[in-house]
């Protein structure tokens, strides 16, 4: 059985886009401890070929990182994965704002599980060919901002989530007083090699943070491009 997915300069699903190459990354995912029926599902049903060069097309399902241009990835799915569900665990977020859209995968994955997705990108082709993708997607929930991540995004804030595409040394603070009550932050943080991914509940002035493992991220970096 083979999945037919039009867009992207016309790419068609043969082979790369089969039910049986997506499922088996889904089992693949499941056994390394992804629960979220809802997560699952959007790992199967999000076309990840479609976000990145038509040459690593067919290494679309595979559990790894691909590069996408201008020295950024798209993400293992296991970790886009663990992220979307650490950020969904307990009370689902209704408004999220994500760090670093870059090719747009994540954010494709995130948008249909809560009601408002805010997401910043600092460089301008990356964010011109994610708004293109989502468009073709009609992901009708998803805005999008050219920005310095490190600032966020006022205007919107309180968010019930913040999750961040790229690694910072330390949480922004402006990330922090963006964080309604009772929201969830998911970030990589700390130098390259040396990254855990960590997610930080507020309660009420307080922050509680928990380490959910090792990660590798590009580093989070100011300015905009």
């Amino acid at each position: 059985m083979t999945v037919q997915t039009h867009g992207a300069g016309g790419r068609t699903g043969i082979g790369m886009t089969s039910a049986r190459t997506r499922e088996r990354l889904v089992q693949r995912l499941r056994a390394q401890g992804i629960a979220d029926p809802q997560v699952l599902d959007q790992i199967r049903n999000v076309p990840r070929h479609l976000f990145v060069d038509e040459a690593l097309a067919t290494r679309a399902y595979e559990d790894t990182a691909l590069p996408i241009g201008y020295g950024q990835t798209i993400s293992q799915p296991y970790v886009v994965a663990r992220m979307t569900e650490a950020l969904l665990e307990g009370t689902a977020p209704r408004k999220v704002l994500e760090i670093g859209t870059g090719c747009g995968y994540q954010t494709a994955v995130l948008s249909p599980l809560v009601k408002f997705l805010y997401t910043i990108e600092r460089i301008s082709p990356l964010l011109e060919r994610a708004r293109l993708r989502f468009k073709e997607l009609r992901l009708r929930n998803v805005n999008l901002r050219h920005g310095d991540g490190f600032k966020g995004w006022v205007a919107h804030a309180p968010y019930d989530g913040i999750l961040m595409a790229a690694a910072p040394l330390q949480i922004p603070q402006a990330l922090f007083a963006q964080l309604g009550p009772g929201g969830r932050l998911i970030a990589p943080v700390g130098p390259e090699g040396r990254q855990h991914l960590v997610r930080i509940t507020r309660r009420g002035d307080d922050f509680h943070t928990e380490t959910l493992g090792l990660v590798s991220f590009v580093p989070l970096l100011k300015g905009i491009t």
